[in-house]
């Protein structure tokens, strides 16, 4: 799977500006906003809740997540160019790059960039939320590069599904609120993690983000799963097949519909939790599509409307956590 993949059926470069370029690889495949801004939806209605919403940390947070979610896109053109360089799967960027569009060494000082930006945004969360900022800032920068970067990528070996789990999913929601909820409660320049920074419902609220963001990989894993597999590729597509893909894909989405659910039954959270299931229907849609899609055309479009149905949940979610009471 490559998290930059392009339409093979669309443009092969002709009349291909460095601007289409660089938009596709910064905005590719539409999805990378939506998978950044979701789980900071979701810590801020529940910070909310909790009293403990600081919009300076969530904002730096979101900075952060984002540059660190397009390093790591960039990372995977530059390695996915830089080893398969006539690959058809990348007919546009393969094109760019044999016409000096755009060259190699543009894309690693992109990559620099990007991360040097959220360490230099990272120091003020460092102020806020002390050491533990430290230690997930650099595991979340080493997990985008260890992605598809190294001896051994992750993304390559079907540990990629995982990696998004933790990662684009649990990290992404649990970080900006304990930063929030830091700069409320604690003094600057934390060496560990103080009480009531981080709660249960923070950890069980991030299970949601974590299934829907890794479905969006999913998706990408079943539309190149032809080609991974030519490039002697083992992603988790790979190892299980279409079909266990598809069981993939659904076990995560009742997975992030569960939640709500229990929070509700078990946990005491009121029916606002609940909101969620709103948008069940499109993503029940989007499952149908992905699961009778029978062409690589056509399951393109359904990485950016898996990214939609995240969007979606993530603001009924987030509206829900900001007014749950406790029965």
């Amino acid at each position: 799977m490559n998290r930059s993949s392009e339409d093979r059926h669309e443009g092969t470069g002709h009349g291909v500006t460095r601007r289409d370029v660089w938009l596709r690889m910064l905005l590719y495949p539409r999805h990378t906003l939506p998978t950044a801004a979701a789980p900071m939806m979701v810590a801020a209605g529940l910070a909310w809740h909790d009293g403990v919403f600081a919009f300076f940390p969530l904002l730096a947070a979101f900075l952060c997540g984002w540059l660190i979610q397009l390093g790591g896109v960039i990372t995977d053109n530059y390695f996915n160019l830089k080893r398969h360089p006539h690959d058809r799967e990348h007919a546009l960027f393969v094109q760019a790059l044999n016409t000096g569009i755009i060259k190699l060494d543009e894309l690693k000082s992109a990559i620099y960039g990007c991360y040097l930006l959220a360490i230099l945004i990272a120091l003020y969360l460092v102020y806020v939320g002390g050491l533990p900022v430290i230690w997930v800032g650099v595991a979340s920068i080493m997990a985008s590069l260890i992605y598809s970067a190294g001896p051994y990528p992750l993304g390559d070996n079907a540990l990629g599904d995982p990696l998004f789990f933790i990662f684009f999913g649990v990290v992404s929601v649990v970080a900006p609120y304990y930063v929030q909820a830091a700069a409320v409660l604690a003094s600057p320049w934390l060496w560990n993690i103080p009480a009531g920074t981080i709660s249960g419902t923070v950890l069980w609220a991030s299970i949601p983000m974590a299934a829907l963001i890794t479905n969006i990989l999913v998706i990408d894993n079943i539309r190149d799963l032809d080609f991974d597999q030519a490039k002697g590729e083992t992603t988790l597509a790979v190892v299980l097949g279409r079909r266990g893909s598809y069981i993939e894909y659904c076990l995560l989405l009742g997975l992030a519909y569960f939640i709500p659910l229990m929070l509700w039954l078990l946990n005491g959270l009121s029916i606002w939790v609940l909101l969620p299931w709103l948008s069940l229907p499109y993503a029940l849609l989007v499952a149908r599509r992905v699961i009778t899609a029978q062409s690589y055309a056509e399951l393109m479009p359904l990485t950016p409307q898996a990214g939609q149905v995240v969007l979606a949940y993530a603001l009924l979610f987030a509206f829900g956590l900001a007014r749950y009471t406790q029965l």
